[in-house]
């Protein structure tokens, strides 16, 4: 006599719902990963800092010569990640799969809706709305996978508004940091309610601000005319340069970059609960579906 086949079932709602507590992110951030995100950084810090430590002779002209170049690298540099994120994931104990094709199409579509959110607010006194979804969608989708959405959707946005330029590189690397240190926040997998959005609200509100202070960086030493108290001075002293900096962005933009950290409190603390659980539910059936157990029939 044939035995009877196995039938699946379910993991139940509460084991199902202890699984989904104890996942912080839809793929590990493993050493792969964590080696090609700290080699991205090391190229942006470079990128951005190298006019600090530029000489006198050097002909500081802009980035117009640069940016191609660190385009071309920081592209490879994102699709690593990506590839890292997708292999540790399969590999990945517990029985967490990897990436698969829907869950890319999650990047694409949360990439789309940021490119899609930029156009709104910017121009106008420095209010972007992009920056709560990508705080929230960093939070949940983890650090690597956050870093390559930030990226992605300044490119799309950049595309989308004929942004692109010299600045372009930069924005982008400046958007990953922004996901990723949402990634790397405290309690993904436990803290929820109020208290997470008043975390989310406070890291939305330092890292709006701290998006302005890099991307001045990459466009202060270039800018001429300014006031010997402001302006970059080649060969000076890093700490020197730092001083004139600072009071740069105290006078120039700090007016862009509060706008924008209340505009992201506001959106956190308002629309966060809403936009978490829509991200959690399209995140937990893209990579995250709950485990099948087989048990044998009951006599």
């Amino acid at each position: 006599m044939s035995r009877a086949p196995r039938q699946a079932s379910r993991v139940p709602l509460g084991r199902r719902s202890l699984h989904e507590r104890r996942t912080n992110h839809p793929v590990p951030l493993g050493h792969r990963s964590i080696a090609t995100l700290l080699l991205t950084s090391f190229v942006g810090v470079a990128a951005f800092g190298w006019p600090l430590l530029a000489s006198t002779r050097s002909a500081l002209v802009g980035h117009s010569s640069d940016a191609p170049w660190l385009f071309a690298l920081l592209l490879p540099l994102l699709l690593a990640v990506v590839i890292a994120q997708i292999s540790e994931g399969r590999t990945a104990g517990g029985g967490a799969p990897g990436l698969d094709a829907k869950s890319v199409a999650l990047l694409g579509v949360l990439a789309a809706a940021g490119a899609a959110l930029r156009p709104l607010g910017a121009g106008t006194a420095g209010l972007e709305p992009m920056f709560f979804l990508m705080v929230l969608a960093g939070r949940v989708l983890g650090p690597g996978f956050g870093f390559v959405l930030g990226s992605l959707s300044m490119f799309a946005s950049a595309l989308l508004t004929g942004g692109v330029g010299p600045w372009l590189p930069f924005q982008m690397l400046a958007m990953g940091w922004v996901c990723l240190g949402a990634g790397l926040l405290p309690g993904a997998a436990t803290l929820r309610g109020r208290r997470e959005l008043v975390l989310l609200a406070g890291y939305g509100a330092g890292a709006s601000l701290l998006y302005g202070t890099i991307m001045n960086l990459q466009g202060w030493p270039y800018i001429a005319g300014l006031s010997g108290s402001i302006s970059f001075v080649p060969g000076d002293e890093v700490t020197a340069n730092l001083v004139r900096f600072a009071a740069y962005c105290l006078t120039t933009s700090l007016g862009w970059d509060l706008p924008r950290a209340v505009l992201t409190v506001v959106l956190c603390l308002t629309l966060g609960t809403t936009v978490l659980r829509a991200l959690r539910r399209a995140t937990r059936r893209a990579a995250f579906a709950a485990p099948v157990e087989f048990n044998p029939p009951k006599n």
